[in-house]
C-alpha cells in the first residue's frame, strides 16, 4: 500500500437480487476492499463476475442488500435524498458506453456542466469557466462545446464523459469498462489520458474490466473477481508476477505481459464447463466446478482470502500446494509464442 488515507472502504458488501418464487441472485457476495488516495484500484473479471454491480453499490447507483461503504470516512450505505445527492459529489462515474450515456439532445458543454448545476456548485460564470477548464483538461478544443454527441468521435464522447465525471472535483472516479466500446488504438488514448489525470491530480479510480491487459496498463492494485466474491487481491506486481489462484493463472494465461514472459496460444489454460449458477451457488469454492485443481475439500467448504504477502491476498484452500506452486511456475516461465 502507499500509506494514503483510504478514500473508499467496502465492508462485507452483498447485492442480492430477487429472481421469482423466492429466489435470489447473489450478484455480490461478501465483498471487502479499500481504495487509497492517489490510487487505481481494478476489480477484474469475467462477465458475470458481479464486479459492475458492485462498483455501481459504491456508487449508491444499486440497492445495497448489506454491508457497508465508506466514501471519505463517512458511512454512505443508508444516506438518502440530499445528504446522499451531496455525497455523491465526491463519487463520479465514466460509463462503458459512450455512445448511450451522453444525451443526445444536449450540447456537449452544457453535458459537462450538468453535474455543476445539478449540486449548484458555483456561480454561473464559474461553471462556464469550470466547463472550459475541463474540456482543455481532456484535450477538447473551445469551440466544441457547442456541438451535440454524434458529432463526434467515440473517443471524443468518452472524453467528454471523463470531463463530466471531473466536474465536481471527486476524490473517487469509478471507470466502468470505459474502453471496451472503443477501438484498440483509441482505447490506448483514453488510457493514457486516464492515467495522465490520476498523475496530476491525484485522483483515486475504481477500474471496472474483463481484460486483464487494459488493468494492468492503469491500476496500481488488482482484485480478481468470480461468480460475486473476490478470489485474489494484490498489487499489480504481485498478481502478474505471482498470481495464487488457478482463476488468476486462467486470465493471465492469455494475456501478454510486460511483466513475464506469456505463453504460446496452445499453452493457454482454458477454462473446463460453465460457472455455477449465482442463483444457487456452491456450498465451497465457485470455482471449483471449472478448475482442474479441485479436491473434496474445495467442493464442501468456502475458502476465505487468506494473506500470501504483505500486500497479497488468495481464497484458495490449496495455493500454497506444490501442484498449484509448480503450475504458476510453468505459467511464469512459459516459452514466448
Amino acid at each position: 500500500m502507499n500509506g494514503q488515507a483510504n478514500v473508499l472502504e467496502v465492508t462485507d458488501l452483498k447485492v442480492h437480487f430477487p429472481a421469482g418464487k423466492g429466489a435470489l441472485v447473489h450478484a455480490v457476495d461478501g465483498v471487502s476492499f479499500a481504495v487509497a488516495q492517489g490510487v487505481a484500484f481494478g476489480l477484474v473479471g469475467e462477465s458475470g463476475s458481479g464486479k459492475t454491480t458492485a462498483a455501481m453499490a459504491c456508487a449508491r447507483l444499486t440497492e445495497i442488500t448489506s454491508g457497508a461503504v465508506h466514501l471519505n470516512g463517512e458511512d454512505i450505505t443508508h444516506l438518502e435524498g440530499g445528504r446522499l445527492k451531496q455525497a455523491r459529489r465526491h463519487i463520479q462515474v465514466v460509463f462503458q458506453d459512450p455512445y448511450a450515456s451522453l444525451n443526445p439532445r444536449e450540447r456537449a458543454g452544457a453535458i459537462v456542466r450538468r453535474p455543476l448545476d445539478l449540486l449548484q456548485i458555483g456561480t454561473p460564470a464559474e461553471r462556464s469557466q469550470r466547463v472550459d477548464q475541463l474540456f482543455e483538461l481532456v484535450g477538447l478544443r473551445p469551440e466544441q462545446q457547442q456541438l451535440f454527441p454524434h458529432q463526434f468521435s467515440g473517443g471524443q464522447r468518452q472524453r467528454i464523459g471523463v470531463a463530466r465525471a471531473l466536474a465536481t472535483h471527486p476524490r473517487l472516479v469509478i471507470c466502468d469498462e470505459p474502453v471496451s466500446a472503443l477501438d484498440v488504438a483509441i482505447q490506448a488514448q483514453i488510457l493514457n489520458l486516464l492515467a495522465r489525470l490520476k498523475r496530476e491530480l491525484g485522483l483515486s479510480y475504481l477500474f471496472i474490466s474483463h481484460d486483464l491487459a487494459v488493468v494492468q496498463h492503469l491500476c496500481d492494485r488488482i482484485a480478481v473477481m468470480y461468480l460475486g466474491q473476490i478470489v485474489e487481491i494484490g498489487s499489480r506486481r504481485e498478481l502478474f508476477s505471482r498470481p495464487m489462484h488457478p482463476y488468476t493463472h486462467a486470465l493471465i494465461s492469455a494475456v501478454p505481459s510486460p511483466e513475464r514472459v506469456g505463453p504460446p496460444a496452445n499453452e493457454r489454460i482454458r477454462l473446463m464447463g460453465d460457472p455455477s449458477s449465482p442463483i444457487s451457488p456452491p456450498a465451497g469454492c465457485r470455482f471449483a466446478g471449472r478448475c482442474a485443481y479441485a479436491q473434496d475439500r474445495c467442493r464442501a467448504e468456502m475458502p476465505r482470502l487468506q494473506q500470501a504477502g504483505d500486500d497479497h491476498a488468495v481464497a484458495c484452500h490449496r495455493a500454497a500446494e506444490p501442484e498449484i506452486v509448480k503450475a504458476r511456475e510453468a505459467l511464469m516461465n512459459a516459452a514466448p509464442g
